[in-house]
């Protein structure tokens, strides 16, 4: 049994959080990179294995998503340049960005609109990979394409999905799974927007709904799934596959930047802001910046005050032994995808020696910033990618922020810094939505 109390004696950063205050939590196990892949040790060619097999994929998803032709079927999304926003963003909250400012839009990742595409459809392929390669429809060295034809489809169809979820990583599983034939089932929490459970029924998924948080959808899906012996579960809170997909980014964020000439290192650092619900995708991604990067990369996830799920779990050291309710905070946030109550065992562990620290930030603050940014460059996101933001606004002019750049040694290199905010979802939101979420005002 978890005692608030005792919890917050004992690590004293959590009152605030437990009083639902915006803070900067400063994880005070980061370590160098050599050390940190020592202690986890961190196993480089699971990230260069994942982004081959999305490539030797790439011809099946050309032919069934004809979104990606333009790509040949590489899922890949716009880094931008955004320095209205950053300029504003300076206006409006007397902030200090040094440098520059990009968004990094998995937002518009083709078919799922959301950095949940990465993860997701890199699992779903896999398991796909794996069912026709153990009945001898496919070998290494084929065409994947050939999966496009009805007798995989029919062949798939044996086979169920499920997975469970508050939005966007249920969008990704569905609406794969559907188009290869899979019997795709998606869990759905309470906090999961009418639009999505409309969008997966329309391609043929299925939705189970939840009174419940995120927490219950995942257990109860986990639970069906483990009963029927033709029936995959893919596990939000605990999928190695699913973190390595998310890794990729990496790689492809690498050469985003160095075809737009800016360089990353010693002089040059980079701040990279990702929104957090249970930690998979940003832990995936965090994983593969600093395979790249090292320590020239400084990665902080940001949540909702009412979901620091992540933030609690990594303060405390209990990772997914502990959630939000257990210091007296109720999960119920408008950032849907961020609404998890219990953090990612897999990932608290891994992050622990990586991550920089965790922002959290009021819901209100969501919306004026998806304002801000549809103003500025007219781009639109989801309030929950909108997060991010917090990040640029707080990590120069918090003192925890001002603390952790003076104890990297980053001052006179603030200068030359490069600050990306991670867009996690948006560009499959309606536009009567859309509407709605630029109207919407909490303070």
């Amino acid at each position: 049994m978890i005692n608030k109390s005792e919890i917050i004696n004992s690590n004293p950063a959590l009152k605030e959080v437990s009083e639902l205050k915006e803070v900067l939590w400063l994880n005070s196990k980061l370590n160098t990179y050599d050390e940190a892949a020592k202690k986890i040790n961190m196993d480089i060619s699971a990230i260069d294995d994942a982004e081959r097999r999305l490539t030797k994929f790439a011809p099946l998803i050309e032919i069934l998503f004809p979104e990606t032709r333009i790509s040949h079927g590489i899922i890949e999304s716009p880094l931008k340049k955004i320095d209205n926003m950053k300029n504003q963003l300076m206006l409006k909250y007397n902030a200090e960005i040094s440098g520059r400012l990009l968004l990094k839009m998995d937002s518009h990742l083709a078919i799922a609109g959301s950095v949940k595409a990465r993860g997701g459809i890199y699992e779903v392929l896999k398991y796909a990979e794996y069912l026709a390669m153990k009945n001898n429809m496919i070998a290494e060295d084929d065409d994947y394409s050939i999966m496009a034809q009805q007798k995989y489809r029919d062949f798939f169809n044996q086979y169920k999905i499920q997975v469970g979820s508050t939005g966007n990583l249920g969008l990704s599983i569905g609406i794969t799974s559907a188009a290869l034939g899979f019997n795709v089932t998606v869990h759905m929490s309470s906090d999961a927007k009418q639009w999505k459970k409309d969008l997966l029924r329309s391609k043929g998924a299925k939705v189970v709904e939840y009174d419940s948080d995120f927490s219950k959808a995942v257990e109860e899906g986990r639970k069906l799934s483990d009963q029927d012996p033709m029936s995959y579960f893919v596990d939000d809170e605990n999928s190695m596959n699913l973190f390595l997909g998310y890794a990729v980014a990496a790689r492809r964020l690498k050469k985003q930047l160095d075809e737009m000439d800016i360089s990353i290192d010693d002089e040059h650092p980079v701040f990279v802001y990702l929104p957090c619900g249970v930690g998979g995708a940003p832990g995936g991604i965090t994983y593969g910046l600093k395979s790249v990067y090292r320590d020239n990369v400084h990665c902080f996830f940001v949540e909702p005050t009412h979901a620091p799920s992540m933030l609690i779990g990594m303060a405390t050291g209990l990772n997914n032994d502990i959630c939000v309710q257990d210091l007296g905070i109720d999960g119920k946030t408008h950032a849907d995808g961020l609404a998890v109550g219990r953090p990612s065992k897999l990932v608290g562990k891994i992050m622990e020696s990586l991550l920089g620290g965790i922002f959290t930030v009021d819901d209100y603050k969501l919306y004026d910033n998806m304002r801000l940014l549809h103003n500025t460059e007219n781009i639109n996101i989801e309030p929950s990618a909108c997060a991010a933001f917090e990040g640029t606004i707080k990590i120069e002019t918090s003192e925890e922020g001002k603390e952790y750049i003076r104890k990297h040694g980053l001052e006179s290199k603030m200068k030359n810094a490069v600050h990306i905010a991670w867009a996690t979802g948006g560009s499959l939101v309606p536009e009567e939505i859309n509407r709605q979420f630029l109207e919407t005002h909490l303070n």
